[in-house]
């Protein structure tokens, strides 16, 4: 264990990591080795590995032989650096920061200054002739230092600062005098002893560095680290490095400066340079929003000045760019972006100071971006010829794409969270407050843009739904209704918050102590979970050419097909526009819930006597044979995967008695009739009951009217020489006897239909499965499928035994805990559900080899899912219309990932 090496080193001449270590030195070490390496102004240091906070978090304590190699390496760093930490003539001071494998920005621990003492702040004035920055950096580091490593409260701090301010007639920090900073300092230390209950402040520059190293490795499990990655799905990295890196000052006056650029705009992915600094200041100063950072270049300071309505004089005076004012550290500047980009061949986005003219390069990373920036920044990389194709594919973050597809909140717009519930379906709405789907039509129909607010919605609310901006649900899941509707159309939703209460009587709705009442104005973000108070503006996006070449290249390398989830003409329409190669889930209980069609549904389901139900059935099907002929229409000869009915019958019959009343009057049965076959239909657990390929058991007849519905559209369509291939898919079986019963109904009307029009069409008859006995006998059921089609939502909640439309309540907390490293319903659980849908595959193509398997739940439009998809060998990933760039996107990486990984 003591030959393991647990610290590197990094200084010119002398360089143990590069850039190829990320996993072991974190992303922050790794590059600042590398950039060392290839002859960048670096200030000299060190860094601790991620192997050693991973033994820190587990046991308490530290791997045996670091504290040596801490020591030897700080002993090299003093000799290179010709100082020692905490000498009183020329003092090394020390920072110590964070750095994972992947970009974490802000959400771990930094310390500054560190080393400084009342004998080194001494010998910091010496050797700098400026007693203002040696105090001032004193007061730096005592405040990190009380706040990061010993949990103080920042505002302690802040409170006295500007007491002292007050007392000196000044607003800026930076109009203290030395002596004011000095005395600020005995201010700080007394606050540090009145919160610690310690003596004093520690002197000792060893304690103070084994403290800060302590709290660095500790941050790695803070709440808001833990949090960033739950929401930027990081997982199965060891922790953080520590890097100890010798201090480079941009607060020794006004020839000094600090700041953070981007090679590239990072919001619009322009090649410009862009970037903001403050002249004698720390890094801090930049992001902490106390003072206002100036412009890297003239053109982007003009800019700025004239969208705060600023003259270019006080501009100029004021706020001039770093061109202006430190010409030559820009150029250099200037040069090393350009090495920086032809190095990585990506955005980079660095931290650098300059000290009294002299230019350091603190950080580099690779740059975040907005969706847009992204395309625009791959495909410009590919033009410039600095990447290739496949490198240009793997540079898109396909979740990334949404934000092209849907408006956003826009990025400059301030605003209140009042709510907070899950990300169901992206993209942000502004809209009145609505609580009832009839409502919603009508006032929309009036003009006016409306918010459903609902508990929940059922498939009735379908119209309101369509009518609304967005929807917004108290109560629900990823896999809920409101979700799946709302993402198969577009729509920005928001379900299961916690924060939202309904008060329909009152026509009240409250999240947590603000009440709303209808038509009051509130904004959701669908993209990230918020409900918003009022009206908030919108960002509408534009799909660009480059959004078309990362989409062409996306199916150059692609090895699996992409369907859609579609009910309608207008949403296979969309689909298509987006990419889709076909159907791979169409619900035609959606059909049902027209006005003209619900009431001829509920006689079917309410008639006992076969003729009566036969009737209605007659009814319903020229309806569904329309729907099925613009669906085929729309998708031109593309595959048509049709599922039959699949809900339990008591969702399409009111529940209250004025509904029921309602009904009544309309088809004529006795509302006392009608409210003894709802309670007859009622069950204790429907998801698990009368439902699926069960009512076509025991109620042939659907299955008939539905079959012979897209069986004489396809012969309608095929008469007139448009061609169609529909799938019949049949749901939720556990056994072959299911499917065969299914099928043979099936198979004898589609025959019939091709009889009595004598058209020939290519049909195949499949089923869903979503069971996990389905899984574990697939072999018995492919011997008589032609296809199957994965529903993983249902088989996430069977396996699972976690209720979809309830987990809300505490799958969030699951995630925290670490219990789930995601959301199942968000994300596919491969190491469970993923091993059944892998099991069923096998055992299906071992009777079957070419037979065709699809995925047809929402993981078919997740990244992570589609690439699990393409692993285990499947034909196509179907999703919802608006998640197809995404899904093709995603199967590019994977069959890319995988080419990589053989």
């Amino acid at each position: 264990m003591t030959d393991q090496k647990h610290v590197y080193f990094f200084s010119k001449g002398e360089t143990d990591g590069s850039t190829k270590m990320k996993n072991l030195l974190g992303g922050k070490g790794a590059n600042l080795a590398e950039m060392t390496t290839i002859g960048l102004p670096v200030p000299s240091g060190f860094t601790i590995t991620t192997e050693v906070c991973s033994h820190y978090s587990a046991s308490g304590k530290y791997p045996d032989g670091m504290k040596e190699q801490l020591e030897d390496n700080l002993t090299k760093l003093e000799k290179v650096m010709g100082k020692k930490l905490g000498d009183k003539n020329d003092p090394l001071l020390v920072s110590v920061r964070s750095g994972a494998a992947q970009s974490m920005p802000g959400m771990m621990d930094t310390v500054l200054n560190l080393g400084l003492n009342p004998d080194s702040v001494e010998g910091l004035i010496k050797m700098s002739s400026n007693k203002r920055f040696g105090w001032d950096s004193y007061r730096r580091f005592i405040q990190m230092f009380g706040n990061v490593v010993m949990g103080i409260d920042g505002k302690k701090f802040e409170e006295k600062l500007e007491q002292m301010k007050k007392e000196k007639g000044v607003d800026k920090d930076t109009d203290l005098t030395a002596d004011d900073l000095k005395d600020l300092v005995d201010r700080f230390k007394k606050v540090y002893k009145e919160e610690t209950g310690e003596d004093s402040f520690p002197d000792d520059p060893k304690v103070q560095l084994n403290k800060s190293i302590d709290a660095v490795f500790g941050s790695w499990d803070n709440p808001r680290a833990n949090k960033y990655r739950e929401i930027n799905s990081i997982t199965g990295l060891l922790g953080t490095a520590v890097n100890v890196q010798a201090m480079v000052f941009g607060n020794t006056g006004d020839e000094s400066a600090t700041g953070v650029a981007f090679t590239r705009n990072p919001s619009t992915g322009e090649d410009k340079f862009y970037g903001e600094y403050l002249t004698n200041a720390q890094g801090e100063d930049v992001v902490a929003g106390i003072r206002t950072p100036r412009q890297l270049t003239v053109e982007d300071s003009k800019l700025w000045a004239e969208a705060k309505e600023i003259s270019e004089e006080e501009r100029s005076q004021k706020f001039p760019s770093l061109e202006e004012i430190m010409p030559e550290s820009f150029k250099q500047l200037a040069e090393i972006r350009e090495k920086l980009e032809n190095h990585y061949k990506d955005v980079q986005d660095l931290e650098f100071t300059i000290e009294e003219g002299k230019l350091y390069i603190l950080q580099t990373r690779t740059g975040k971006r907005t969706g847009t920036s992204a395309v625009k920044i791959a495909v410009d990389m590919l033009d410039e010829g600095l990447i290739d194709e496949k490198t240009a594919i793997m540079r898109v973050e396909p979740k990334k794409l949404d934000e092209l597809l849907h408006p956003q909140i826009d990025p400059e717009a301030s605003y209140e969270i009042i709510g907070k519930g899950l990300p169901a379906s992206p993209g942000a709405a502004v809209g009145k407050i609505v609580f009832d789907s009839d409502d919603a039509e009508e006032k929309s129909g009036e003009g006016e843009k409306v918010l459903l607010v609902r508990n929940e919605t059922s498939p009735e609310d379908i119209g309101g739904m369509h009518a609304s901006e967005g929807i917004l649900t108290a109560k629900g899941g990823m896999t809920s209704h409101a979700a799946v509707v709302a993402r198969g159309m577009g729509s920005p939703c928001v379900a299961g918050c916690g924060d939202l209460t309904l008060n329909r009587k009152a026509g009240t709705c409250r999240f947590k102590d603000k009440e709303y009442k209808e038509g009051d104005w509130i904004t959701i973000n669908g993209t990230n979970g918020e409900v918003i108070d009022g009206k908030v503006d919108l960002k509408t996006p534009e799909l660009t050419g480059d959004f078309a070449k990362i989409m062409d290249l996306s199916d150059k390398f692609r090895e699996m097909g992409v369907r859609t989830n579609a009910d309608t003409p207008e949403d296979a329409k969309k689909a298509r526009e987006f990419g889709a190669e076909g159907i791979g889930l169409c619900r035609t209980e959606h059909m049902f819930f027209g006005e003209d069609r619900i009431p001829a549904m509920q006689k079917m389901i309410l008639s006992d006597k076969g003729e009566a139900k036969n009737k209605a059935l007659v009814k319903l099907l020229p309806m569904q044979r329309d729907d099925f002929i613009g669906i085929f229409k729309a998708m031109d000869g593309l595959p048509v995967t049709v599922r039959l009915l699949d809900p339990p019958l008591h969702e399409f019959l009111p529940k209250g008695d004025k509904d029921i009343k309602e009904l009544s009057g309309k088809i004529g049965i006795p509302a006392e009739t009608i409210k003894t076959k709802v309670e007859s239909l009622s069950e204790l657990n429907p998801m698990l009951g009368h439902r699926g390929c069960r009512l076509g058991i025991t109620f042939p007849s659907i299955s008939k009217m539905q079959a012979r519905a897209i069986m004489e559209a396809a012969c309608e369509l095929a008469a007139e020489g448009i061609e169609v291939h529909p799938e019949i898919m049949v749901p939720l079986i556990s056994t072959e006897h299911e499917f065969k019963n299914q099928e043979e109904i099936i198979r004898e009307v589609a025959e019939e239909v091709i009889s009595e029009t004598g058209q020939k069409v290519d049909y195949k008859v499949g089923t869903m499965i979503e069971i996990p006995r389905a899984c574990l006998v697939a072999d018995k059921i492919a011997a008589e499928a032609e296809f199957f089609s994965f529903g993983t939502n249902d088989l996430t909640q069977m396996t699972l035994g976690v209720s979809r439309d309830d987990a809300g309540k505490f799958l969030p907390e699951y995630v925290e805990k670490k219990i789930f490293a995601r959301d199942p319903f968000v994300a596919l659980d491969q190491e469970g559900v993923g091993q059944l849908v892998e099991m069923a595959v096998k055992r299906g193509r071992s009777v079957k080899e070419d037979l065709k398997v699809g995925i047809c739940g929402e993981h078919g439009g997740e990244p992570a899912s589609v690439k699990f998809c393409h692993r285990i060998g499947l034909n196509y990933v179907s999703c919802s219309p608006y998640r197809v760039p995404i899904a093709r996107l995603s199967a590019a990486q994977g069959a890319l990932e995988n080419k990589s990984d053989k």
